[in-house]
Order: C-alpha cells, then structure tokens, then sequence
C-alpha cells in the first residue's frame, strides 16, 4: 500500500526559507517508475502543481510561478522527497500535498488529477 506523509510546514517571513519532506513508503523511489509532485492549495483555490520528480525515468518539472524558487530533490536512502522554497511571498501560502502515480511522466503537464496517491498535506503560512 503506497502512503505519503508531509511534513516541514510552518510559519515563515516573507523572503524566508523552508524545506518540505514527503516519506514514501509502498514503493522505492529508486527502483519504481513512479512520479511523486508537490501540489499546493489555497482557500477557494483548486490544487496546483508544482514540481514533479521522477527517479527511474530521470525527469524533474516545474511550474512556470516556482521555477527558480522552488527545488525538488530527493535521499533515496530515505525514500523521501523534499521541496526547497526559497524567497517565499504571502502567495506561496497554502496546504501543500505531495502526490504519487505509478509509470507517471514528469515531462508534461503536472495536474492533481494525474495521482492516484495523497498525503494528508503541511500547512505552510508566509507573513508579509
């Protein structure tokens, strides 16, 4: 059974800097084709992507409103995959969810409805 957890959210100030985790477990990020993206939403917001990683297929997106902030990466030793943001505004506040499908290219459009897998979400809040 695939599960994601989140963790890492909190309050920050405006220009400041977090780092979010996703655990996996059900599958091995090094050794499944699965593609895992960071999703974001706000109140009265639909679910926006953000970032997709995909270890067997060698690929990584990013959404034209992080690109340049925001950076995916992962520690295979820990099957766990983060999400550094850098220079957040009050924009950037939201739930952020990570999410999981299998055989999932990371070379195209990053849409929630793409995953079959979700974490519970992180609230991050930016202060101006």
């Amino acid at each position: 059974e695939v599960q994601l957890a989140e963790s890492g959210g909190g309050l920050v100030q405006a220009g400041g800097s977090l780092r979010l985790s996703c655990a996996v477990s059900g599958f091995t990020l090094d050794e499944n084709d699965y593609g895992v993206g960071w999703f974001r939403q706000a109140p009265g917001k639909e679910r926006e992507g953000l970032a997709c990683f995909n270890n067997i297929e060698g690929s990584t997106s990013y959404t034209d409103s992080v690109k340049g902030r925001f950076t995916i990466s992962s520690d295979n030793a820990k099957n766990t995959v983060y999400l550094h943001m850098n220079n957040l505004n009050p924009e950037d506040t939201a739930i952020y969810y990570c999410g999981a499908r299998g055989y999932y290219s990371c070379r195209g459009y990053l849409h929630y409805r793409g995953m079959d897998y979700w974490g519970k979400g992180t609230p991050v809040t930016v202060s101006a």
